[in-house]
């Protein structure tokens, strides 16, 4: 039996979920669908990263057929109701019908995907279809889209991910930091690096300085993505540089506060109230700057 989970309309007529055990939505609540498009899927390049590969196969003189292309390949880190991968896969196939996707989703709960099925209906077909089978089924193996839908601690699952798969994006869409410190720590996000292309991006909705540093120790280019939804920008993260704006002052110098140090969790099985505490306490003996002062400043600065 699903789980009863409570549905919340957004503002853009698309419905979430509202979660007792986190006390938090999957989305905001300007609009699921909007936050999925625009926190994620968009700024991901996506769609020209499918042109580039469209316009390859049509130099090819070899048919055009899935099996001469090259596969799209998405990992969804905590799938949750599916809009990311939906949105995906509408940006995907409305520029290359043909294009084949691999996607390897992460869920915690199995009962989410389940019950938010018939939110994905107004998404084009075979998305509904093929998502419904991934909820159900947890694999779908077609020409057009080969999918797995992993359940249970992404930790787990993450260690068990082959070396050689490597993501063209990766959805990074845990519960918020203090919530989830689990999915959010220095050591995932370094795993979740090794797994990228070289090309390849990490985008997630959150800001969190904890988040960024732990992206740049991982090796990865960072920058800002466009606030959805939220007051604050999202972030996106690649081995190789970035074609966005560089971070602003004053996103540069909250990397140098306390709201910096990293969530840890050194063998990826602690709990969450120890991941907490452990951070507290390391930011407790920091030599950086106090995280009020920086708010402080800058909020002088912006008042003049």
């Amino acid at each position: 039996m699903l789980k009863s989970w409570q549905p919340q309309t957004t503002a853009d007529g698309s419905v979430t979920f509202f979660s007792p055990e986190f006390q938090e939505t999957f989305h905001s609540s300007s609009g699921a669908k909007e936050e999925a498009l625009h926190k994620f899927v968009l700024p991901s390049g996506l769609e020209a990263l499918v042109q580039e590969r469209k316009e390859e196969g049509r130099s090819d003189r070899s048919p055009l057929k899935n099996s001469h292309k090259i596969p799209i390949k998405i990992l969804d880190v905590c799938y949750g109701l599916g809009y990311n991968t939906a949105a995906a896969l509408e940006t995907v196939w409305k520029v290359d019908p043909l294009c084949p996707v691999e996607l390897w989703a992460w869920e915690l709960e199995p009962t989410v995907p389940q019950a938010a099925l018939g939110f994905l209906r107004s998404y084009p077909d075979p998305i509904p279809e093929i998502l419904t089978t991934l909820a159900t089924e947890l694999k779908v193996n077609t020409p057009q889209f080969q999918g797995k839908l992993e359940i249970g601690d992404a930790r787990k699952t993450m260690q068990r991910l082959a070396p050689d798969c490597r993501a063209d994006v990766i959805f990074l869409d845990p519960f918020s930091p203090p919530k989830c410190p689990q999915l959010w720590s220095i050591e995932f996000i370094a795993l979740l690096a090794q797994h990228l292309q070289p090309q390849g991006k990490i985008i997630t909705y959150s800001c969190a300085a904890a988040v960024r540093t732990a992206l740049l120790q991982a090796g990865l280019y960072i920058a800002s993505t466009p606030s959805v939804g939220r007051k604050n920008p999202g972030t996106i993260a690649s081995p190789s540089p970035l074609e966005f704006p560089s971070l602003t002052p004053a996103e540069l110098e909250y990397l140098q506060t306390r709201a910096a140090v990293p969530y840890r969790d050194p063998h990826l099985q602690d709990e969450a109230t120890t991941i907490r505490q452990r951070r507290t306490q390391e930011q407790t003996i920091s030599p950086l700057e106090p995280t009020s002062k920086w708010k402080k400043r800058w909020s002088s600065i912006r008042a003049t």
